[in-house]
């Protein structure tokens, strides 16, 4: 059901207060206004706090600066025309006994008269009294044929060179989606002006306009991101798996009958690549990187955890779509965590997987872990992720091609000189993150020396470096042995 059609439904069922959550006042009145054209509706009154009502019949500004006035306005108007009055600003006068008193007088004269309060505002703050006489809706943010209809008519009211092609318009309409109406103009206009049209070109500019909508939350982090699949040395299942979801969540995608998958849970020792394959789909698939920090959602209150998960959601699905990065989910969500916190780890991962399980919005989800014992079995069981998939140790031709990536990384014009055959049988049992640092390790010694440096430098690197698989044998082993079981798919 959309907002308009709820809205009519309300009003014409006499509900007598509306509270309307948005951020987009301008965009809400005009929705109200188009949706009443034609319906019995025929006066709409609009008052504000600094300018009171504006274009009323009674008194130009009048219930300026005075909320008690504005409802008393309500009471004046004739009761034979059919009436909505839309409230700004009004949430932090509710708490008034006034205000609040006033407004359970008038209930009455709401429901025999055809007239109806809308209240406006981002957040909902209704007290005890108020909330039995309240209907609450969330007027949510331009959908993709909203946001459709504004480019098609930027493209035609401004002078822009060249037509969109239906794939790029598909990418630049998922990059807007989870902006206000009005920031869209504002980065579509800011991209005309740089490129003299909107094309792919427009993409990172409305990705760093959302970088800002999340810099002004402190739960999730925005991630700019460069890595390409091509840069993950081997995770052949996996990749060909990601490849496969490219272009879900396009329009295409919806019209053929596929499912919006809820994203995939990776398990692997430390430093192989996990955090590089989630930077990586975000920029394969043109969208926004959203890291969450699991322990950010632990606080001290009770019952805050919970309220910032279901924050946390809705922030990740108001940018949707979009790539929810969970970074390191065991630590959060160990076993052994949730016997000392009176149960907020149980609650927060309940509420965490129930999202998992439930969602309908396209957010992609992405969960790293590195120990699958220390990890609840709720998270594992089918249905909260679409594939799980165990990311070992590179087998020898796979470390050949991590070293290629990263010598032509560090070295783009002599890194065929390197024998990275040889160094990739030298480092056995090496990560992915490992095999770098011989690089970066070999680096330093021939920069303090003024020189190149060579292969037998990293050679020297890899016989000084003591890999993870021999600081913590038996726990790496414990999990190598149960990927190798056939219990998990293998990246």
């Amino acid at each position: 059901m959309t907002f308009q059609e709820e809205l009519l439904i309300l009003l014409k069922a006499r509900y007598p207060i509306i509270y309307v959550i948005t951020i987009e006042e301008d965009r809400l009145e005009y929705t109200i206004r188009n949706a009443i054209i034609n319906k019995s509706y025929s006066n709409l009154y609009v008052w504000d706090f600094i300018e009171g009502y504006k274009l009323n019949p009674i008194k130009k500004e009048f219930g300026k600066r005075n909320p008690l006035e504005a409802i008393e306005f309500i009471e004046k108007i004739n009761s034979r025309t059919p009436s909505i009055f839309i409230l700004k600003d009004f949430k932090r006068f509710l708490k008034d006994l006034t205000i609040s008193r006033k407004l359970r007088n008038i209930l009455q004269l709401l429901k025999i008269q055809p007239k109806t309060i809308i209240i406006v505002d981002s957040e909902v703050q209704i007290p005890n009294d108020l909330k039995d006489h309240i209907t609450i809706i969330k007027f949510n943010l331009p959908t993709p044929k909203e946001i459709k209809t504004e480019l098609t008519r930027l493209n035609k009211n401004l002078t822009v060179e060249g037509n969109l092609s239906q794939r790029i318009l598909e990418k630049v309409i998922q990059a807007c989606q989870g902006l206000s109406l009005e920031k869209i103009r504002r980065v579509l206009g800011k991209a005309i002006v740089i490129y003299k049209q909107i094309d792919q070109n427009a993409i990172p500019i409305i990705l760093r306009e959302k970088r800002q909508v999340i810099s002004q939350t402190e739960l999730l982090e925005f991630w700019s991101v460069k890595s390409k699949l091509k840069d993950v040395g081997g995770a052949y299942n996996l990749k060909k798996w990601l490849n496969a979801r490219t272009e879900i969540f396009s329009e295409q995608a919806l019209n053929y009958g596929l499912v919006t998958p809820k994203g995939v849970l990776i398990i692997g020792m430390q430093g192989s690549g996990k955090s590089l394959i989630a930077k990586s789909v975000a920029y394969e698939w043109k969208l926004p990187l959203l890291r969450l920090d699991v322990g950010r959602l632990f606080a001290g209150v009770v019952g805050e955890s919970e309220s910032r998960v279901r924050e946390m959601i809705a922030i990740a699905e108001s940018l949707a779509p979009c790539v929810l990065w969970v970074d390191e989910i065991d630590k959060a969500f160990s076993d052994s965590e949730q016997n000392f916190d009176s149960g907020t780890t149980t609650r927060v991962l309940a509420t965490f997987v129930t999202w998992l399980g439930e969602k309908t919005l396209p957010v992609f989800v992405i969960a790293t872990a590195n120990d699958i014992y220390s990890l609840p079995v709720e998270i594992l069981r089918k249905g909260r992720f679409d594939e799980i998939f165990f990311l070992g140790i590179p087998t020898v031709d796979e470390r050949k091609l991590i070293y290629e990536v990263h010598l032509r990384r560090f070295r783009p014009e002599t890194w065929q000189t390197y024998d990275s055959k040889k160094l990739s049988k030298r480092a056995r049992k090496f990560s992915g993150a490992e095999i770098e640092q011989t690089i970066i390790d070999a680096m330093y010694v021939a920069f303090s020396e003024q020189r190149e440096f060579t292969t037998n430098d990293i050679l020297i690197a890899i016989k000084e470096t003591i890999p993870i698989l021999d600081i913590d044998p038996l726990r790496t082993e414990l999990i190598q042995n149960w990927a190798a079981s056939g219990k998990i798919r293998v990246a």
